[in-house]
């Protein structure tokens, strides 16, 4: 298949209701003082969110289309893990799926939920030591290119508000000691 150039996408339309990888369910609560109301959860399985760093200090990013934003960003190469799928495993099948990189160690640095509105849960994981071993291969709906930056370049990416996981990139700068806690 030749490759598609990443770009904008054309919005055709619009549903009210699921139609992705997030299901809305309705959940009735009875709250302390007696009152009812109903609350829409967004309900899914795991995601995995990969900050992936070359031996050269570079952070391996995926370059593709967010329907929530709206526009081509510069993000975290991830995707959903399959069933059980160990975190471990998913990262490391969807880092070298959008990017053609693997890495030499994989660790799990974060989990946490994607609101307080949603059971869907998400992990950072840092891998160290990545090197590219083959041409991306993206599944069906992905157009994605692999971006190469710099740590610092990447530390002020991420403070530009131009990334949808901000949470998990600090999470590894933060594990691979390129940010300091403030505790």
């Amino acid at each position: 298949m030749d490759a598609v150039r990443v770009s904008e996408w054309t919005r055709l339309g619009e549903l009210d209701g699921p139609a992705g990888f997030l299901t809305v369910r309705g959940h009735r609560y009875r709250y302390p003082d007696g009152r009812e109301d109903t609350w829409d959860i967004l309900v899914g399985g795991s995601t995995v969110a990969i900050v992936a760093v070359t031996e050269d200090e570079q952070v391996v990013l995926a370059r593709q289309y967010r329907p929530g934003p709206g526009k081509v960003l510069l993000e975290l190469p991830g995707g959903n893990a399959d069933g059980d799928e160990p975190v471990e495993v998913a990262a490391a099948r969807e880092l070298l799926e959008e990017t053609g990189y693997v890495a030499a160690t994989l660790e799990v640095v974060m989990q946490t939920f994607l609101a307080s509105y949603a059971s869907h849960r998400r992990y950072a994981v840092l891998a160290r030591g990545c090197r590219r071993v083959a041409e991306p291969d993206p599944g069906d709906g992905e157009f994605v290119e692999t971006v190469l930056m710099p740590v610092g370049e990447f530390v002020r990416h991420v403070l530009g508000g131009q990334l949808t996981d901000t949470d998990i990139a600090f999470a590894g700068l933060t594990a691979a000691g390129y940010l300091k806690p403030a505790v």
